[in-house]
């Protein structure tokens, strides 16, 4: 039983370290937000395509979760149309940047 518990801990572990293999710059994403800042920017934004949405706040966030969720994004993990054809041109130093940029933003 440890074991399947040890094997299942290496293989999260294993699946995190894309997102953590590229060192974002946080002052080379100030470049890239212009995509980012138009919904995200507007606190309480909320869009309406394809449904009403609250738009979330990225500020603060983890980087970790910002990279996996722009990762989703670009293989068709998460849904959001928009979200999907902005991370689908991100490069995976696009994402760090953006993740360093936006976990330090407040």
């Amino acid at each position: 039983m440890q074991g399947r518990y040890l094997v299942c801990g290496l293989a999260l572990a294993a699946s995190a370290w894309p997102a953590l293999a590229v060192e974002g710059d946080a002052e080379a994403a100030k470049g890239k937000i212009s995509m980012c800042v138009g919904c995200h920017g507007i606190e309480g934004y909320r869009t309406t395509f394809p449904q009403v949405y609250s738009v979330p706040k990225l500020g603060g966030q983890h980087p970790e979760y910002i990279v996996a969720a722009l990762q989703a994004y670009k293989a068709g993990e998460r849904s959001h149309p928009t979200m999907q054809g902005v991370a689908g041109g991100l490069s995976d130093q696009d994402m760090a940047d953006l993740a360093a940029y936006y976990s330090a933003a407040r």
